[in-house]
């Protein structure tokens, strides 16, 4: 799953590794260590995951990108609008985790909402400032190698439509 932070890609990843009986790994949590740290194992762990026969998880940290890339059959790329869709989701999804004191991987948790000010990589600062890298990464990916398959989606009915239709043909749900 390729796409800005917020866009849906956990879910997305969640929802296809369900309906095709396929590994779904969070590679934020094979990223993070305690205190927001990177993992000194996180290549070997994304290293046997992409060993596997098949696999589902996102196409995050550029550490990461070629090895999932290189493995992977189909990216799917969600390209939804950013400022009436994603934004949105990103910010509900930040306010929750911080306002419920959510443990996210290794005992991390969001911090204060109020360090949106003073943190320049606060999550949702983040997004807005990365919001188009993801189209330069699948561009760059597209036109260096055949592999994989990218399908964009760019509205949350192609997305339905999209695991409606293709994932539920391999699945032999139609």
């Amino acid at each position: 799953m390729a796409g800005v932070s917020g866009v849906g890609k956990s879910t997305l990843a969640k929802r296809i590794g369900a309906e095709l009986g396929l590994l779904y790994t969070e590679i934020d949590g094979l990223f993070h260590g305690p205190g927001w740290t990177p993992r000194e194992r996180f290549l070997d762990d994304v290293r046997e995951l992409v060993a596997r026969a098949a696999w589902v998880t996102e196409w995050q940290y550029s550490s990461a990108r070629p090895l999932l890339a290189e493995r992977a059959d189909l990216l799917v790329w969600l390209d939804l609008p950013f400022w009436t869709v994603t934004l949105p989701r990103l910010v509900r999804r930040t306010v929750r985790r911080s306002a419920r004191r959510e443990v996210l991987w290794n005992e991390n948790r969001e911090p204060s909402l109020w360090s949106i000010v003073s943190n320049r990589d606060h999550i949702i600062r983040w997004g807005i400032a990365t919001r188009g890298k993801p189209a330069a990464l699948v561009a760059d990916l597209r036109h260096s190698s055949p592999r994989p398959v990218i399908v964009r989606l760019r509205s949350l009915r192609e997305v339905d439509a999209w695991v409606d239709g293709a994932v539920a043909r391999v699945a032999g749900h139609d």
